[in-house]
């Protein structure tokens, strides 16, 4: 069948006139109505390929005041943690048929914040996905017109700010328990900088761990998440290591790039992973399972966070007084312990 329309992209009433329809019958096909028989819907979607149509969103936002757009603001997308949830928010907006603006920030501050929402406000968006990793950014949310649909990732409870997030605290006393389960007496902890809410929450997991076990609570070295800052903890620990025999047999180290610092800094020492002491990271990097020895370590379900994001953001969108219950404010993705060979039963 020729095509009827030789010059400029292709309308609906193209597709409607290829196809023998009505541009009704298109628009219901588009919009995956069931009362359209499935020969029509073939002739359609036919049509459609044929004439390599696509819908114009612009004049639909013009009918639904709706852009079919949503505006994520993240932060350090050089980590692997934030790269893979904007992964899996991207992957999720996608399958539900959303388009993603992105505004990725160098620094939060409140202020920095602040200006990447009123950028995305500017462009129309239906709703907003904050990757939260500090308070400034649950603080700037806070500053949205009430009823802007919101959902910040990572975030701690705030009000009522809707959260998705990862178990942090949760994974992290599992991997001392595993530890401690192990005969270790005690975890030593290489946390992530103390602005971070992550961080602070995986301090304090291991801490509820060692707590509850009744076990001593070594003071937290701190790194920023780089391998560099991993290396001059382990070696700071490895020095004690030295010196103490004995005293240091296990370390939950905060991040896996870290960890992989961690673990260079120990072999340095000839302190052996994991015959005289065992590391524990965090995240399940690709290259984890490939350290030297294999890292045990805690993964996080991104693609899980990006669609239950997705799945809260567009329940505010699409409602018209959403609910406010704690329960539906805030959702929990569990976080769980990949055993490798870096750890070893203490004897």
């Amino acid at each position: 069948m020729p095509r009827r329309r030789t010059s400029g992209p292709p309308i609906m009433a193209d597709v409607a006139r290829l196809a023998g329809v009505s541009h009704q019958t298109v628009s219901r096909v588009l919009n995956e109505h069931p009362n359209v028989r499935a020969e029509t819907r073939d002739r359609v979607l036919a049509a459609i390929e044929e004439l390599a149509y696509r819908r114009n969103y612009s004049a639909r936002a013009l009918v639904t005041s709706r852009t079919q757009t949503l505006g994520v603001v993240a932060f350090d997308t050089t980590l692997f943690g934030p790269a893979s949830t904007l992964y899996g928010i991207e992957q999720a907006a996608r399958e539900a048929g959303y388009f993603v603006s992105i505004v990725s920030l160098k620094a939060i501050t409140h202020e920095t914040v602040r200006e990447a929402l009123d950028y995305l406000a500017a462009q129309s968006v239906d709703g907003y996905i904050v990757l939260a990793p500090q308070q400034a950014a649950i603080e700037a949310i806070l500053d949205l017109p009430q009823g802007s649909p919101v959902v910040a990732v990572e975030g701690p409870n705030a009000g009522d700010v809707p959260i998705v997030a990862v178990d942090q605290a949760g994974g992290a006393a599992l991997a001392t328990r595993y530890l401690l389960d192990l005969g270790h007496r005690t975890v030593w902890h290489i946390g992530g900088p103390a602005d971070w809410l992550e961080a602070d929450a995986r301090v304090r997991g291991w801490e509820a761990a060692l707590t509850a076990a009744g076990a001593a609570v070594p003071p937290p070295i701190r790194g920023d998440w780089s391998p560099r800052s991993g290396y001059q903890a382990g070696a700071e620990l490895a020095a004690i290591a030295r010196a103490e025999p004995g005293r240091i047999t296990a370390i939950f180290v905060g991040n896996d790039q870290m960890a992989l610092g961690a673990l260079r800094a120990l072999r340095e020492a000839d302190i052996r992973v994991p015959e005289d002491v065992s590391v524990v990271g965090f995240d399940d990097i690709p290259e984890a399972e490939f350290f030297p020895p294999p890292l045990t370590t805690v993964t996080q379900d991104f693609t899980e966070v990006g669609r239950r994001s997705m799945r809260m953001l567009l329940g505010q969108i699409d409602a018209a007084r959403p609910d406010q219950s704690p329960d539906a404010l805030r959702d929990i993705v569990p976080a769980r312990l990949v055993i490798r060979s870096s750890t070893a039963r203490f004897l």
